[in-house]
């Protein structure tokens, strides 16, 4: 699922207000972790999670990888927040 610049742009539009719904801490990824960001995109759809890495590169590694392991598409990303977006399979 790849998205187009106008898709990406109207969701980080809708993405503006929300708050972090999942929190990477500086363990950093775990199973339970993958789950509940796999459960809010279920209910969600579009999410922003916060990743607690202060180097930036590992920040970076960290959110593509939640992205790709839940099977999101990563919308944008700004400073420690970051923006998924998993489209429902019943829509």
């Amino acid at each position: 699922m790849s998205l187009t610049t106008k898709q990406r742009k109207e969701l980080k539009a809708k993405a503006h207000y929300l708050k972090p719904v999942i929190r990477v801490g500086q363990k950093g990824i775990s199973e339970s972790l993958l789950l509940e960001t796999s459960q809010a995109l279920d209910t969600h759809e579009l999410i922003k999670v916060h990743v607690a890495q202060d180097d930036r590169e590992a920040r970076k590694h960290c959110m593509e990888e939640l992205a790709s392991s839940s099977g999101a598409e990563l919308v944008g990303q700004i400073g420690k927040v970051c923006i998924l977006f998993r489209r429902n399979s019943d829509t």
